[in-house]
This record gives structure tokens, C-alpha cells and sequence, in this order.
């Protein structure tokens, strides 16, 4: 909703503007040069990559809209997940959740958070993590580089289809160029008719460059920039789970592991400590 309401202010201002200058909103309806700086964007788009992440350009894009991918509850389920492995292992030895961790579509302990299983990335590193914390075979050090190499792939995967939409961002202000001087190149060939003919062939260049400057700075841009912002804000709860696997790993309690993972997240979506305490309670 924020996307399109900033959208709509784009617009707004932009063509509100022109038409409060006495422009004509008709003499800005070129599809022509649409098609000429679209197409062309399209094709560049294609060819610089791949078709795996075309699609996750498109699964990024419906994604944005959508809003945020992960809530303040979301992480608060998170951390009372881990809270209650925790305390399990604690109790009963790490064997006791080896059953959950292998299987945590059907773990009871899982499903009682149907918004954390629902996230397939979280859940691997979870389950992949606790399984090897399990065998006991790496230090707290070594595990820990492991886990950010880990989020550090994760989060470059993560970034790359925002950032292949603002490098189409950056070529359609030229595409822009190429449909004015195709207009020009109109232009040019139309010179000796009337007056009124060549003074809209010119216009209809001009609206080339106009419309790739919009296109690239009011709208594919902030768009790119939003993508990557939703990238490093999904990989957050991936730091969250590491800080806290990590603190119970060194023998913190599981009260305070997962405050440790409480504290890495950003100030808008962390719980307080009273709310997270309660929460637990509940569940």
C-alpha cells in the first residue's frame, strides 16, 4: 500500500504540475515510444539474466507489494520456538529433539507456529543447525563462521533480483535517448511540411526522453531500492535464530538464548522483553 500510494505522489506532483503549466495531458500519450523504451528495457532485462532469476524478480516484485514478509509476532513465534527446543534439549538432552528437527512438519512442537514453518529457508537453517550443534562436533567458533557464511550466500541471493531491476533502472533513461532520436530522426524526414506536423514530432521526442527519466527515477528505482530493503530485512530472522542457537551453544540459559536473539533485531519490529517473556508464557 505504501508502494502505491508513493506511486500515486509521483504522479501526482508530476503531471499535476504539467497540468497546472496549461500542458496537455494528451500531447503525453506517445505508446509508440513506450513500446520503443519498454521493449527495449524487456530485452535488455533478458538477456542480462538468467532465467531463474527473472522469475525471482517477479516473485520479488508481488512480494513487495504484499508488504512486509516477517511481523513483530512473526518474530516473537520465532523466539519462543527456540525457547521451547531449547528448554527441551535442556531437560532431556539434545536427542530429544532429534525427532523434531528431522521431521518438523510433523512435530508438534513445530506446528504450534504454523507462520515459521510456512518460511522454508528459516526452517532448514534451524533444523540444519541444531542438527549439527547435536553431533557436538564444532566449537562455538567454527560454528558461528559456518553460520555466517550461510546468511552471507543468503543474503547476496537475496539482493540480486533488486538489484537487476536498478541496473534496468540506470538504462532507461538512454533508452529514453535512443526513442527521441528515433523521433528526431521523424523529425527530420517530415522537415518542410507544415509547422503543426513538426511541432508534434518534436514533442513526441521529447516525451521519449521525459518518459525514461520518469520511468527510471519516480518508479523502477525506488522500486529496486525497496526489493533490497525487504532482502535484508528477511534475512534478519536468520540472524536472530543464529544469535540465540549460538548463546545456548556457549551454556546460556534458554531465557536469556533467546533474549540474545531478541537484541538483534531492528527497533521497530523487537519486542520488549516484558511482551517476549508473556508471549512465551502463553504458547
Amino acid at each position: 500500500m505504501a508502494i502505491l500510494f508513493g506511486y500515486f505522489i509521483v504522479c501526482a506532483s508530476v503531471f499535476g504540475g504539467y497540468v497546472l503549466s496549461h500542458g496537455d495531458l494528451a500531447t503525453l500519450w506517445q505508446p509508440f515510444e513506450l513500446l520503443i523504451i519498454g521493449g527495449a528495457a524487456l530485452g535488455n532485462f533478458v538477456v542480462a539474466n538468467p532465467p531463474h532469476l527473472i522469475k525471482s524478480v517477479g516473485r520479488s516484485v508481488i512480494g513487495v507489494f504484499g508488504g512486509k514478509k516477517h511481523s513483530q509476532e512473526t518474530y516473537m513465534d520465532l523466539l519462543a520456538l527456540l525457547y521451547e527446543l531449547f528448554n527441551k534439549a535442556r531437560r532431556n538432552g539434545l536427542m530429544s529433539i532429534e525427532e523434531d528437527v528431522e521431521d518438523p512438519g510433523a512435530s508438534e512442537l513445530f506446528l504450534r507456529y504454523p507462520k515459521i514453518t510456512m518460511d522454508l529457508q528459516l526452517i532448514d537453517f534451524i533444523c540444519d543447525y541444531l542438527r549439527i550443534i547435536s553431533t557436538g562436533n564444532l566449537s562455538a567458533f567454527e560454528l558461528e563462521t559456518l553460520m555466517d557464511q550461510d546468511i552471507e550466500t543468503s543474503l547476496e541471493e537475496a539482493e540480486l533480483p533488486g538489484q537487476a531491476l536498478g541496473k534496468i533502472a540506470d538504462a532507461l533513461p538512454g533508452f529514453g535517448i535512443v526513442a527521441a532520436v528515433m523521433g528526431i530522426v521523424i523529425t527530420m524526414k517530415s522537415l518542410g511540411g507544415p509547422p503543426e506536423e513538426l511541432g508534434l514530432h518534436v514533442a513526441a521526442a521529447l516525451v521519449g526522453t521525459f518518459l525514461g527519466v520518469l520511468l527510471a527515477y519516480g518508479f523502477v528505482a525506488p522500486l529496486s531500492t525497496s526489493m533490497e530493503h525487504r532482502a535484508r530485512e528477511s534475512i534478519k530472522v536468520l540472524e536472530c535464530a543464529k544469535t540465540a542457537m549460538l548463546a545456548t551453544v556457549n551454556g546460556i540459559p534458554p531465557q536469556l538464548a533467546v533474549e540474545f536473539g531478541r537484541k538483534t533485531l531492528y527497533s521497530n519490529e523487537r519486542p520488549t522483553f516484558t511482551e517476549l517473556e508473556e508471549h512465551i508464557r502463553g504458547r
